[in-house]
């Protein structure tokens, strides 16, 4: 895949994005962060991920205030990567 694929894929998938953005603030946005170090990029992706779960979190309290605090470490598990998951993390009765 040359580089003019990339592109092509680039904007293929951009085009199936709704859009809240210019193009132009898009590519100033993808300008700074190819201006970071992968170590910078890493910690953004990992805060940005543990944003993520504590959202979901927030999300499986506010429907189900009663869970314990286990079964809703089993519900995010169940959401993250899928019941069969979380029956083996938690057995079967954390994931329901």
């Amino acid at each position: 895949m040359g580089p003019r694929d990339v592109t092509s894929s680039a904007e293929a998938l951009e085009s199936h994005i709704v859009r809240d953005t210019t193009r132009e603030g898009t590519r100033r946005y993808q300008q700074l962060l190819r201006a970071k170090s992968a170590g910078e990029r890493l910690e953004m992706a990992s805060a940005l991920t543990s944003a993520v779960r504590e959202l979901a979190l927030a999300g499986i309290r506010e429907r189900s205030p009663y869970l314990t605090e286990r079964q809703l470490q089993s519900k995010l598990a169940e959401l993250l990567y899928g019941r069969e998951v979380a029956c083996r993390l938690f057995g079967d009765d954390g994931a329901r």
